[in-house]
């Protein structure tokens, strides 16, 4: 049987574009020009005959198609990916990049933290402090953790018990996110012992963007 697909390039620029809500971002981590990105995703709207993106002056969002899309999209990588990862030897870790705003403590979120290491012992975990809205959309973090609301087109805010977790809306869902708002909330599963791999590191945000394999990549 053959598959009638769009050019698994474009849907990888797709994809990367809507979780970064940058073609530059996406450039960067697909090692390509962003004008290459941008030359993608424009194919395929072509192929697809509507828009995925608006483009703003210094961001593109998500149309009300795109988000659609998008979730299709990530359904079919999580599965590739899941596939993937079956091949894998044990151990393989990822890296989760939380920025944590200057006036949130850290010492009030260590057990919280310990507990997601523990219940997700294959992802490694990187603390920035201070780190906000800015880091987050310069994509130097993966997700905030700050102590008001704080809003903009393309992110999500959601409430936790003592501050809000902000992240983009093409990752806010993803299986990484979800459990550590779980353990933020105090609502995550058994815990299992984390491996040496799986290291708590603390420090200030990289002026450069994050050299670590960022969540989705194939």
């Amino acid at each position: 049987m053959t598959y009638l697909l769009p050019p698994l390039n474009a849907l990888r620029a797709f994809e990367a574009a809507a979780r970064h809500l940058s073609f530059k971002q996406a450039a960067h981590e697909l090692h390509v020009t962003a004008g290459a990105i941008s030359q993608q995703i424009r194919l395929l709207e072509e192929r697809l005959g509507v828009q995925l993106f608006e483009r703003r002056t210094r961001q593109v969002v998500l149309t009300s198609a795109g988000e659609t899309y998008l979730a299709q999209v990530r359904k079919a990588f999580r599965r590739l990916a899941d596939a993937t990862a079956e091949l894998k030897p044990e151990g393989v870790t990822s890296l989760l990049h939380i920025g944590l705003h200057a006036s949130v403590a850290l010492d009030g979120l260590r057990a919280r933290l310990a507990q997601f290491r523990r219940a997700e012992p294959q992802l490694a975990i990187r603390i920035s402090q201070p780190a906000g809205l800015h880091e987050l959309l310069e994509g130097k973090v993966d997700v905030v953790i700050a102590d008001r609301v704080q809003r903009h087109p393309g992110y999500k805010c959601e409430p936790l018990e003592n501050g809000f977790l902000i992240g983009p809306l093409g990752t806010a869902d993803c299986p990484e996110i979800e459990a550590l708002r779980s353990c933020l909330l105090g609502d995550a599963g058994p815990a299992r012992s984390a491996p040496p791999g799986a290291p708590l590191v603390v420090g200030r945000p990289s002026s450069s963007r994050r050299p670590s394999k960022p969540l989705f990549s194939a």
